[in-house]
């Protein structure tokens, strides 16, 4: 021991926050009560993708996300807890409202946004494309295995130069004896290159331009002769989901494996319309999540001798905030009851996406600003939320395409050709 000793200061060694609403610290963030009327049903879902996100994602995700590593096992344990289906309905599972969709969207969302694409390309894209395209017996072959998380699946439409006017797509399908060949390439294909990096059997739907123009959808196996497809790294948004460039040389697909239901991009945008809500959803999660992780830090982070949250400046923030996720919250839960009458516009999608991918971005940026340097610390939410609603932002229609969407519907002039 040291012959020299000193008190050590109080006040020194910064305390572990509870950023996830939890016990205590737990937050309100349906403080207009937007979702207090759920159906037993519908409520059920969303406790179920709550306690699954928090339980079992927020432990691990910090971790997966900083290595930019898929999370399997997280993906079967959805499978498992029939959450993985996007509000897709399957013969013999339960019912899952629209709304109940978007509930569990929005939860895993909140505590992650990787965890909430994995579920909107497995779910919302490939499994919705084989069943609403597919025959009975494709449908049999591979839907109830993507809806158990056993079988990995992708969608693959966006192309390395088109992206916004994928209707321009040039991959295509060439009719031979037996089946097809198709011949292009894929870029950021959620899932895409599962099958090839793990040894897993996957399965991708790709999108191609047959000898007559029209645009038919393919249940590609991973593990097809000519089928490559390379892990895109570097990415700084959802680094826990594993997007890829796939190249497709003389892929043989068998006459089976041509899905019935897709012969023109009006079946593509089909799928696509059906998953625009669901990219809102996940926004509103997100912004849930920042929220969330704002009021949590306010309250428990001490400066100037008091909270944070005793500042007049951080509860003006704070309750601007606020307002921002009710706005969302209510668009997104109306146009869920406009999509079940029947009644939803494309105009309408779009504004929801627009709405609340904007809304996100701007709540999960004045959360990260709120937790100062903490804020940039993966651990802490608020970066990792702040970065992967920038890809939220853009992926299944930028702001730019959707306001085009919107613009068209306000004036009646259509603005994406000169």
């Amino acid at each position: 021991m040291s012959e020299f000793e000193a008190p050590f200061p109080e006040g020194v060694t910064e305390p572990e926050y509870e950023l996830y609403g939890r016990g205590e610290h737990a937050v309100d963030v349906d403080p207009a009560r937007v979702f207090a009327d759920l159906s037993p049903e519908d409520a059920a879902y969303r406790e179920r993708a709550r306690t699954f996100a928090l339980d079992e994602v927020a432990p691990v995700i910090d971790d997966y996300w900083d290595r930019a590593d898929y999370p399997l096992q997280l993906v079967k344990r959805l499978g498992e807890l029939d959450l993985l289906r996007d509000g897709v309905q399957m013969p013999g599972r339960p019912e899952q409202s629209r709304l109940a969709a978007g509930l569990v969207n929005a939860e895993l969302s909140r505590v992650d946004g990787s965890v909430g694409t994995i579920l909107g390309v497995q779910g919302g894209l490939a499994l919705r494309s084989i069943m609403d395209c597919g025959n009975p017996e494709q449908i049999e072959r591979w839907a109830g295995r993507m809806a158990d998380g056993t079988l990995p699946g992708a969608f693959a439409l966006t192309e390395p130069t088109h992206g916004s006017d994928s209707v321009g797509l040039q991959t295509t399908a060439t009719k031979v004896a037996g089946g097809w060949v198709l011949n292009g390439e894929k870029k950021w294909i959620g899932n895409g290159s599962l099958g090839p990096a793990l040894g897993l059997e996957a399965l991708s739907v790709v999108w191609a331009r047959d000898g007559e123009g029209q645009v038919r959808g393919f249940a590609v196996a991973q593990d097809a002769e000519g089928y490559s497809a390379e892990t895109i790294t570097g990415k700084l948004a959802l680094r826990a989901i594993w997007q890829a460039h796939i190249t497709l040389r003389n892929v043989f697909v068998p006459d089976e494996n041509l899905l019935p239901g897709a012969n023109s991009f009006k079946d593509t945008s089909a799928v696509l319309f059906s998953t625009r809500l669901s990219v809102a959803w996940g926004a509103v999660g997100a912004a849930m999540g920042a929220y969330e992780t704002a009021v949590a830090y306010a309250r428990q982070r001490e400066q100037f001798g008091r909270p944070l949250g005793a500042n007049q400046i951080v509860n003006e923030r704070l309750a601007r905030m606020q307002s921002e996720l009710v706005q969302v919250q209510l668009l997104a839960r109306h146009c869920v009851a406009l999509e079940d009458k029947g009644e939803l516009t494309g105009a309408q999608a779009s504004l929801a996406k627009f709405t609340a991918t904007r809304t996100a971005r701007s709540i999960a940026a004045n959360a990260r600003d709120l937790l100062g340097g903490n804020g940039i610390l993966v651990r802490n939410r608020a970066a990792r939320i702040f970065a992967d609603v920038e890809a939220l932002h853009t992926y299944e229609g930028t702001e730019t395409v959707q306001a085009l969407l919107i613009g068209r519907s306000i004036t009646g002039h259509s603005t994406f050709t000169g």
